[in-house]
């Protein structure tokens, strides 16, 4: 095969797979504002749903709930800290048939 045809192959390969992982995103976030913040919330988990690949967790602090989403695991009760992410409004999750006001999603949530 010449080049030009190994290297096209291996784009279009590249982009099935990274395209799967979007298609994922680009069902799931739908966001009408998407902003990075940093240092933005802590709290103690409260509740959390698995759909599309993600863990939306919604967290309490001070006597205000908060939702955001990660591709980790993360269990209620525990207490954690988003240090970044990016912040949605008006965010429709199709697979849990829900809107979300704000939502953070992040790669890391931390355990405190």
């Amino acid at each position: 095969m010449s080049k030009f045809i190994k290297l096209l192959l291996y784009c279009i390969t590249l982009l099935l797979v990274t395209g799967q992982a979007q298609k994922v995103s680009s069902q799931e976030a739908t966001p009408q504002v998407a902003v990075e913040a940093s240092n933005i919330l802590e709290g103690t988990v409260v509740e959390t749903m698995n759909a599309g690949g993600y863990t939306y967790v919604c967290i309490e602090n001070n006597g205000q709930t908060s939702w955001a989403a990660t591709r980790g695991t993360v269990e209620v009760g525990e207490e954690v800290e988003i240090a970044s992410g990016s912040v949605m409004t008006n965010f429709t999750s199709e697979s849990l048939g829900r809107t979300f006001d704000t939502i953070i999603f992040t790669n890391r949530i931390v355990k405190r």
